[in-house]
C-alpha cells in the first residue's frame, strides 16, 4: 500500500508534542482501512526512521446541532500513535 493511501495528516497538539519530545511517539490521522503493518511501513518509507510499535484508536464523530436545531454528526476518524526506535526522530519543518 502506498504511503499517501495510509497517512492523512500528522496531528500536532500539546499532548502529541510532549509525547514526541519525551517518548519518541508521533501521532498521525490515518485512513480507516489502514492496518498497523501498513502504517508502520508508510511511516518508515516516508520519514526514513525505524518504527518500534504502532497503536491505533478509532473515534466516532460527535453529534452536533446546527443553528436551526437540526441534529448532525462530525466525521469519524482513526488515529495512530507511532513509537520510534530510540535515537530516531521526525523533523517537523
Amino acid at each position: 500500500m502506498q504511503a499517501d493511501k495510509v497517512l492523512k495528516t500528522m496531528r500536532l497538539t500539546e499532548k502529541s508534542s510532549e509525547q514526541s519530545a519525551e517518548l519518541g511517539q508521533y501521532t498521525f490521522e490515518v485512513y480507516a482501512n489502514a492496518g498497523k503493518a501498513a502504517i508502520a511501513q508508510a511511516v518508515e518509507t516516508t520519514f526514513k526512521v525505524s518504527v518500534k510499535r504502532v497503536n491505533v484508536q478509532n473515534y466516532l464523530g460527535k453529534t452536533t446541532r446546527g443553528r436551526t436545531g437540526r441534529p448532525g454528526k462530525k466525521a469519524d476518524f482513526k488515529k495512530a500513535i507511532v513509537t520510534l526506535k530510540a535515537g530516531d526522530k521526525i523533523e517537523l519543518v
